[in-house]
């Protein structure tokens, strides 16, 4: 994709973002796609299965060496740890249960969250809810990095740093950029993991714990999955906020390539946005989008026009709590 030149401050916009608008183009010319809209009966299957393998898998390394502890975290439970951090991202959206039964989709989050080691599913659909209504706004939008994250990570050297600590930027950021009160969920959901994870402790030792924890950590850090987080809004192309993958990664990761859909359509599950994308082809195919999340960590981290720093930011006129 094209370059945006070197950059020492975001790329500040005066426009609202192109989804909204898309949105009611896409829905006056395919009335169809409401159809798509509402709960996936199948997720809360796939998603358990998911709970259990973990679960299974903490058994099976509780006797392993350090290293291999290691190994099997980020080459195995680390990859399916980040698919559940995608599931929960589905889940924040209401499609496990629907929007009628939103305390379960709540509840379903924490199950999912159980083998992430650290509770992690009721702040983030706090914090979603405005990423998807205020795209890119300042102080609102806790997806994009802070001024200190766009001038210290500018080199190669210290982007590698930067994307193997993006787990901790991202559950520290919130607290530096929107502070939000505690809420009682997030209260719940601190209690229930603490508790699962004294079990397993008690059950099977130290090593299960490191190999959910360490999994979750290296697997949203450096990894070929984590390029997600720098595909979806990161600008590679002067004036595009958001971008689509459609390669083989989205079989493991409830689709969250077809991410120019998912805001056009947030109350679409992820198993149908390819089905978004067919019915509306014209709208999609011509959009700049992604080959390959490999590639995207690589030239974010040796094309010197893109950093922290290569995202779109707007003012939204409103109180922080609008």
């Amino acid at each position: 994709m094209g370059k945006t030149g070197g950059r020492d401050d975001f790329e500040w916009v005066y426009t609202d973002q192109p989804h909204t608008s898309r949105r009611k183009e896409i829905l006056a010319k395919y009335p169809e796609i409401k159809s798509l809209m509402g709960p996936d009966p199948q997720l809360k299957w796939v998603v358990s299965g998911m709970v259990l393998t973990q679960l299974l898998a903490c058994y099976l390394v509780r006797d392993l060496s350090w290293k291999w502890i290691i190994f099997w975290a980020y080459s195995f439970g680390g990859c399916i740890n980040h698919s559940l951090t995608l599931a929960i991202h589905d889940i924040s959206h209401n499609v496990a249960f629907g929007n009628k039964l939103a305390k379960w989709n709540r509840w379903f989050a924490m199950w999912a969250n159980l083998p992430i080691g650290l509770p992690y599913s009721a702040s983030f659909k706090k914090y979603h809810i405005d990423h998807h209504r205020y795209l890119g706004g300042d102080k609102l939008d806790v997806d994009i990095p802070t001024d200190i994250e766009g001038w210290f990570f500018c080199t190669p050297a210290r982007k590698v740093l930067w994307l193997f600590l993006q787990p901790f930027f991202y559950a520290l950021r919130p607290l530096v950029v929107n502070p939000k009160p505690v809420g009682q969920l997030e209260i719940q959901n601190a209690l229930v993991q603490l508790t699962v994870d004294l079990i397993i402790y008690y059950l099977w030792g130290l090593k299960p714990i490191v190999y959910l924890i360490a999994g979750s950590i290296l697997c949203m850090g450096l990894h070929p999955i984590s390029g997600h987080f720098i595909a979806e809004h990161y600008m590679f192309l002067k004036g595009h906020e958001t971008y689509s993958y459609y390669g083989s990664l989205n079989l493991i990761t409830f689709n969250v390539g077809y991410h120019m859909e998912h805001h056009d359509f947030p109350s679409i599950p992820g198993s149908k946005l390819p089905q978004v994308k067919q019915i509306a082809a014209e709208y999609y195919d011509s959009l700049p989008q992604h080959t390959s999340w490999t590639r995207v960590l690589w030239d974010f981290v040796f094309d010197d026009s893109i950093g922290p720093y290569a995202r779109i930011k707007r003012e939204y006129k409103l109180n922080k709590q609008g």
